[in-house]
């Protein structure tokens, strides 16, 4: 029965985590993150340039360039960026990450 319920929770935790569309996350990102952000390179605007995000060891904040990380600075804001928890949906998040995935 463990099997089984491991088994289930596995199958949940890839249900919990949905690719995002990249193309709608341009959008995301030209409407709500370009004011501040480049997308195009690494060097600074008011908050830093997102170009290789991923590709980073650490974020400024010190952790790991991650989905979890990059969603949680999204949502919780910090150092001057606000917090997008409740102005973004699940779903804009989710393409505003495969977006960045790009750069």
């Amino acid at each position: 029965m463990s099997a089984c319920l491991c088994a289930a929770a596995a199958s949940w935790a890839l249900a919990a985590t949905p690719g995002g569309n990249a193309d709608k996350g341009k959008s995301v990102f030209a409407g709500s993150c370009a004011v501040c952000h480049l997308a195009d390179s690494a060097a600074a605007k008011m908050g830093p340039g997102l170009k290789g995000l991923f590709q980073r060891a650490k974020l400024k904040n010190g952790q790991k360039a991650s989905e979890a990380s990059v969603r949680a600075r999204i949502e919780q804001g910090g150092s001057g960026m606000p917090a997008f928890k409740d102005m973004l949906t699940d779903g804009e998040k989710n393409d505003l990450i495969a977006y960045l995935k790009t750069l």
